[in-house]
């Protein structure tokens, strides 16, 4: 039997030794604390979207995020020649889905990126990952009107039909690849009440899927330790302003040891 958190554990590991760069085209809403998280957890963040200077960044980035949380044609612009610049450079890029199913522009970018570029990973809610299957779906807002149980086979079925590993996020975690199916258990509802969360799962996944070429393992293991995060965070605290905090301290202060006796992974 596969130990998932003793691997999640060795995947930490590799990458605070390595200190990845991770690229992010995303939101004005969560820039800075992306950023953060993404120190924290022992990343290197750039945070550029000038098209004039992609190729440039993404030869020396790790990993790629395509975030459209505030989109707007410059932005579509940059992100459309940034996963071509993934694909020739063959550089990893996870691609969160923000809001898909709210408007038709969201949902159109989110699927016409994927077509472009198959992305390693695409993390989003339920509602999102729905949005983007063909029955489709609808969301409010930036929020999930789905469970992960709604989602779970649509999720399989975009995941074998694109060749990607699919994470559907929310009370717990379903990782697929339409063929493994991994479930993560973690978190805490404070997450809810802090904007950017989902966007800071999404930029952990990149950083893991930089130092693993297993996407399910990866993105499994990555929501294992922001879950944990959180769940250390809210421990010590208990309202949205100070757990943000505190969840920032955990990503820095987890240990490979302690990610490895604490993640709760299991196949499904």
């Amino acid at each position: 039997m596969i130990n998932y958190a003793d691997i999640a554990g060795e995947i930490l590991t590799r990458l605070r030794t390595a200190r990845p760069v991770v690229h992010n085209i995303t939101n004005f809403v969560v820039m800075n604390s992306t950023a953060n998280a993404l120190l924290a957890m022992g990343a290197s963040p750039i945070m550029a979207h000038a098209s004039e200077e992609l190729e440039e960044i993404i030869g020396i980035a790790n990993a790629v995020v395509i975030n459209i949380g505030t989109l707007s044609r410059p932005w579509i612009d940059s992100m459309f020649s940034a996963v071509r610049a993934c694909a020739y450079a063959r550089k990893p890029y996870v691609l969160d889905p923000v809001g898909a199913g709210a408007t038709r522009l969201r949902t159109e970018t989110a699927k016409t990126l994927i077509a472009e570029a198959t992305p390693a990973v695409i993390r989003g809610n339920a509602s999102e990952i729905l949005a983007l299957s063909p029955q489709g779906g609808t969301t409010r807002g930036v929020d999930s009107l789905h469970t992960m149980e709604d989602a779970a086979g649509a999720a399989r079925e975009i995941a074998r039909s694109l060749g990607t590993v699919i994470a559907v996020t929310g009370e717990k975690d379903l990782v697929t690849d339409g063929e493994r199916t991994l479930v993560v258990m973690g978190g805490h509802p404070l997450l809810g009440y802090v904007t950017g969360t989902g966007c800071a799962a999404s930029v952990t996944v990149a950083a893991f899927v930089s130092q693993e070429e297993d996407g399910v393992v990866a993105a499994a293991s990555a929501l294992a330790f922001f879950g944990l995060a959180g769940e250390k965070a809210a421990a010590e605290v208990a309202a949205p302003g100070s757990f943000w905090i505190r969840t920032l301290d955990a990503l820095y202060n987890i240990t490979p040891e302690e990610l490895a006796s604490k993640a709760r992974i299991a196949a499904l």
